[in-house]
């Protein structure tokens, strides 16, 4: 009698019997492979905790965010266990703010990604499956976005805009699209002359199906894993935006501004702008781990 194989080792079958386990078995071993990297794991546990505190904020944050205490006896109170991040100039609660504020990034982060990936993708294998005057075209484009600092466009786009958060995430999305487009085409190139697309194209396929169809799918892992790695210069823009005034407005709890509004107490008042100052860095840390980790597991070079 054949004994039933375990989840694990069908999963890891040599010969699967059908398509199903064979997509399975290919995330298995990518999320084994992923699972083996310390730092990755760090990473993702980062990035989760973020996840977990801007969805559970209004539940475990213990003040209210904007509202603060006696102004007389609350103002500027070092870390202790009633408030274990101090309180600032307003007398509100650092934790509750930081708590918060983890939305607010989250939220840029999540619609610059939403906004940006296929636009870079959309430009980027256009320009690699066309070719000619398509692709000069569309990478002169490119290279003048490119040509600016990303956080000198992006004050640009927001002087002309408005300070504000929304504001901020368009300027954002704006300015990160070019590298996406750029490593969209790199791949194109290397896919558009293979014999799988001269076969598609042949069975008369429109170009814009064979490019969202088969060459978009084939740059998506690259895409990922640059966007993921792009991720803590995003956060980092959009607090440098909020530290100028120009993301979100007080008395929103976004990181940037936090930072600036304790500048003025740096030196006697440490912890105003530390603690915000940290959470950015540990976020970056995090989104920047889980992206080496990603490429590690998802570039085709790698894979043995």
């Amino acid at each position: 009698m054949t004994k039933p194989l375990s989840t694990r080792d069908w999963l890891l079958s040599d010969l699967p019997t059908s398509r199903r386990q064979a997509k399975a078995g290919h995330f298995y071993r990518i999320w084994l492979a992923f699972k083996a990297n310390k730092l990755a794991m760090v990473g993702l546990g980062i990035v989760a905790l973020l996840l977990a505190a801007a969805i559970l904020a209004p539940l475990i944050a213990p003040y209210n965010p904007l509202i603060g205490g006696d102004l007389r006896t609350e103002r500027l109170l070092p870390p202790s266990l009633t408030h274990l991040m101090g309180t600032d100039e307003q007398a509100r609660d650092i934790l509750s703010r930081v708590l918060h504020g983890s939305r607010l990034t989250l939220l840029v982060v999540a619609l610059v990604a939403v906004i940006a990936t296929p636009v870079g993708l959309l430009v980027g294998t256009t320009a690699g499956y066309f070719g000619g005057w398509v692709d000069s075209a569309l990478m002169r484009v490119t290279d003048v976005f490119l040509a600016f600092p990303r956080l000198v466009l992006a004050l640009a786009f927001v002087a002309a805009l408005g300070p504000g958060i929304e504001n901020a995430i368009i300027a954002i999305a704006i300015t990160s699209w070019p590298p996406y487009a750029r490593l969209a085409r790199a791949e194109t190139l290397t896919i558009r002359d293979a014999d799988f697309i001269a076969a598609i194209r042949l069975q008369g396929a429109t170009s814009p199906r064979i490019i969202w169809g088969h060459v978009v799918p084939l740059c998506l892992s690259s895409v990922i894993v640059r966007v993921t790695l792009d991720m803590a210069g995003i956060i980092l823009t959009a607090a440098g935006l909020g530290f100028l005034g120009l993301g979100a407005q007080p008395p929103q709890p976004e990181w940037g501004a936090m930072i600036a509004s304790g500048r003025r107490f740096l030196i006697d008042f440490w912890w105003v702008a530390t603690m915000p100052g940290i959470a950015i860095f540990i976020v970056s840390l995090g989104f920047n781990l889980l992206g080496d980790g990603l490429r590690d597991v998802l570039d085709p070079k790698s894979i043995k």
